[in-house]
């Protein structure tokens, strides 16, 4: 183990005609003021015996603020948000409203205890408080760990155990005596707390609910002090074993570690700055600062004897810099056996102070005391003469009143912002061992999905149809396949057609020629049948095409295809239809033999549809329609057009 003594710094008890007055009791030469809240001001903190006293940057005190119960001077209070300030007072949390300008007998209120129903609490180890989240974390020995909000409302709390699907988290070793004995830590940018068991286990607990994210055991190390870097980065302080470790706020792991010069077992709680270097003072004199990577520095790079730095630096006002001490001692003695160093002295003999910059090793001012800067500015006449103080207190007063500082000073939100974005926010790979099957996985659910989503887009379109809202499905597929085979048999009969006008002359060309207009014209009717009402997808209207017939020429030599000069003819076109459930494969090649045949000789019926109307085609009664279609050339050069309906049952077409 590392032991040290203290410095402190006494001076002569005097009267301060502005601020003490000789009514008023004045404190004792022997009193110490220990663990300063240095707020973002430009005033500190500190708690005395029932006080709580408001210092100026000049050491003056600007408000004494009496308070019913002693305060807990092991425990530094904490500022919160609205200018309110937490503290530990016997077996109570009082909050303090500094924006209060009256002097009541008493300025404190109890936020948690015995008045507000919560007993048992005659030991608080540690407090927290964050104004992101709006609450304030009070660890109570062997109770738990307490959330609550700022109304004074229980939000959570928690046990170091948890049971989650039968399997104990926390405390893994002995659950007999298990409990948190670490103050609560607030990373404010992932929005964790961070605390250990006593154990030697650490938690990583989300600030808004109960939920353990990690536990890591590190009991092999013994005591640490945790740190919470702000920048995606947990720090453990090690002081038996003069180690830093490094931990990935995401799971917990060590990211880096480096050996450090002995430490003192009072004060080992370092600091961190906005560019996430973090620094801490050793009793072997030197300033130890490592980078977020890793990168150990040493300040200042010579050796130098008989200091120690036994108290930790404190950040400037800009969040890069650091005021520092280093103490020359009488006496200092340093012995290493085995693994760890002795250190011992008896008493300070003057102190080093200094503003460096630990990313660049920069020192922007220097100045001992005893010395005319320092004694001057902040002890000439001021109200710190009246105590006694180390050099924690003295460079906590350096801090806010920016002594020898050429930087600029930043908010707690701006260097906070800065602090985040060195959070490297690293995504989720999945296991290079399952890439495969995880990629097939893929594949398949994303075809399932577009097969959901087509089927889903049919049903919703044939629903939405006005014209097949009464048929069911399998009407509409037998209606649509029955068309479909209609338009082939069109589609075949043309084809053969216009090679036979190609090949015939005269008057049976001109026959062909009519036969087969007619025949393009039924098969358009079917084709926007078949784009519209029957069609799978949204009823779209398709242009008409092109005529088929070929363009008559003057030229003899060119056969001539006009309907002009041919003599008058006719041409019957019947159609039938059925309403039997037959499939589309069933009755095709039938259909196709024996209208080819008829379509051959001219004459024969051709089954077609009413190109008149779209109604007609969800008439299914029972029976069979046949209806005539009877192009008659009047020899004037003009056609008309005849429609003859035959009805005829189903019964009277079996028996023929």
């Amino acid at each position: 183990m590392f032991t040290s003594v203290s410095a402190r710094w006494e001076w002569e008890s005097g009267a301060n005609p502005h601020l003490i007055s000789d009514q008023e009791p004045r404190p004792k030469p022997t009193t110490r003021l220990l663990n300063p809240l240095i707020g973002d001001d430009g005033k500190i903190y500190v708690c005395l015996e029932k006080n709580l006293l408001v210092f100026q940057s000049n050491g003056s005190i600007s408000r004494r603020m009496p308070l019913n119960y002693t305060c807990n001077v092991g425990i530094t209070p904490v500022l919160g948000a609205s200018r309110k300030v937490y503290l530990v007072a016997e077996n109570r949390v009082l909050k303090i409203n500094i924006r209060n300008t009256q002097t009541p007998e008493s300025s404190g209120e109890v936020f948690l205890g015995p008045e507000t129903g919560v007993e048992g609490m005659d030991e608080i180890i540690g407090l927290s408080v964050s104004t992101y989240s709006s609450c304030v974390l009070i660890n109570i020995n062997r109770r738990g760990l307490f959330s609550y909000r700022f109304d004074g409302k229980l939000r959570w709390s928690t046990g170091p155990v948890i049971s989650r699907m039968g399997y104990r988290q926390g405390c893994r070793k002995n659950l007999t005596g298990c409990y948190f004995d670490s103050v609560p830590v607030i990373d404010n940018c992932d929005a964790n707390v961070y605390v250990s068991n006593n154990q030697g286990e650490l938690y990583s607990l989300s600030i808004r609910s109960p939920h353990f994210k990690w536990i890591q055991d590190y009991s092999s190390l013994g005591n640490f002090t945790i740190t919470a870097g702000n920048n995606g980065q947990l720090y453990l302080t090690v002081p038996d074993i003069a180690i830093i470790l490094a931990l990935d706020v995401s799971n917990g792991s060590v990211l880096w570690q480096q050996s450090i010069g002995p430490l003192s077992t009072q004060d080992s709680a370092p600091v961190v700055n906005v560019n996430g270097w973090i620094s801490i003072g050793s009793l072997d004199g030197f300033l130890y600062s490592i980078s977020p990577s890793g990168v150990l520095k040493k300040f200042p790079g010579t050796d130098i004897m008989d200091v120690a730095s036994h108290v930790n630096p404190v950040l400037d006002c800009s969040g890069y810099a650091v005021y520092i001490s280093q103490t020359k001692m009488e006496g200092l003695i340093s012995r290493t056996i085995g693994e760890y160093t002795y250190v011992s002295a008896m008493k300070p003999v003057n102190a080093i102070f200094k503003l460096l910059v630990p990313a660049t090793g920069s020192v922007y001012w220097n100045e001992s005391y005893p010395g005319d800067l320092v004694s001057s500015y902040l002890f000439s006449g001021s109200d710190l003469r009246h105590f006694v103080m180390d050099e924690r207190m003295l460079l906590a007063f350096l801090s806010i009143s920016n002594t020898g500082n050429p930087l600029s000073c930043f908010s707690t939100r701006q260097k906070l912002a800065s602090s985040c974005s060195m959070m490297d926010m690293k995504p989720v790979s999945i296991d290079k061992d399952n890439d495969k099957a995880s990629t097939l996985f893929l594949v398949l659910e994303t075809i399932l999905v577009i097969i959901l989503a087509a089927l889903v887009r049919f049903c919703c379109i044939f629903w939405k149809k006005k014209k097949v809202q009464n048929q069911d499905l399998g009407k509409f597929l037998e209606k649509r396949c029955s068309l479909q085979l209609q338009k082939k048999v069109f589609d075949k009969t043309i084809r053969e057609l216009e090679e036979k006008a190609s090949a015939a002359e005269g008057s049976a060309g001109n026959q062909v020629v009519e036969e087969l207009g007619d025949l393009v014209r039924e098969r358009e009717s079917v084709e926007r049948k078949l784009s519209t009402t029957y069609s799978l997808g949204k009823d779209t209207t398709t242009p008409r095409s092109k005529s088929l017939l070929p363009v008559s020429s003057s030229d003899k030599k060119t056969k001539s295809f006009s309907s002009r000069s041919g003599k008058k003819e006719s041409v019957t076109i019947f159609h039938g239809f059925s309403n039997s459930n037959s499939t589309c494969s069933s009755y095709s090649s039938s259909v196709d033999e024996e209208m080819e045949k008829e379509l051959l000789k001219g004459k024969a019926p051709i089954e077609t549809e009413n190109p008149s109307s779209d109604d007609d085609d969800d008439d299914d009664d029972g029976s069979d329609h046949e209806e005539a279609v009877k192009i008659v050339d009047d020899g004037g050069g003009s056609m008309r057009r005849r429609s003859l309906s035959l009805t005829r049952n189903k019964s009277s077409s079996s028996s023929k």
